[in-house]
């Protein structure tokens, strides 16, 4: 039946693994957006060198080439809702990893409303509390589409509730210690 597939990773590391302007950047990226580690981040960003790159050999090839080619990629980048509608390709070297990490489910449930943090986001996915289109997603990762509908898979309350205040009730009399008489 042949060997098993070889597994490879879905991301590159930097080539420059120490540079500090991008670790400073990719560190408040890792913050603003709630990524587990910076693995998540090389993965969106070998995303996007993927569109770069083949948005790059279809503007080298001729007219008649790129026709289908550019149609198909321009059309998912649209319906994942990186880009608007009537975007060329000159459009797809323009997109910043930000744009991708907009999509990402995580982002989506904070910017909907349906968590209060980015971390509350994040465990509410995990957790199996979000659904997409009515099935239950547990990948913060997901890149969710423009079609797509998010709403909770079972019913939480994420309200913040003001601690419990407590009540000074008058003990009764005869609750209250005895107090030692006062000698003169």
């Amino acid at each position: 039946m042949g060997d098993p597939r070889k597994l490879r990773n879905k991301y590159e590391r930097p080539k420059k693994l120490w540079d500090m302007d991008r670790l400073t950047e990719e560190k408040r990226l890792k913050t603003e957006y709630g990524l587990k580690n910076m693995r998540e981040l090389w993965r969106v960003t070998a995303g996007l060198k993927k569109y770069r790159r083949e948005a790059r050999r279809l503007l080298s090839v001729t007219e008649e080439e790129r026709r289908d080619d550019a149609r198909k990629v321009l059309v998912k980048l649209v319906r994942l809702g990186v880009m608007k509608e009537g975007a060329v390709l000159d459009d797809v070297l323009s997109l910043e990893v930000k744009d991708l990490l907009e999509r990402r489910l995580q982002t989506l449930v904070l910017r909907k409303g349906l968590a209060r943090t980015v971390q509350q986001s994040r465990q509410l996915i995990t957790h199996g509390f979000i659904s997409v289109n009515g099935s239950r997603v547990t990948r913060p990762g997901y890149l969710v589409s423009t079609e797509e509908e998010l709403g909770y898979a079972r019913p939480i309350d994420i309200a913040v509730k003001p601690p419990a205040e407590e009540e000074k009730k008058e003990t009764p009399a005869a609750e209250k210690p005895a107090e030692a008489p006062a000698t003169a």
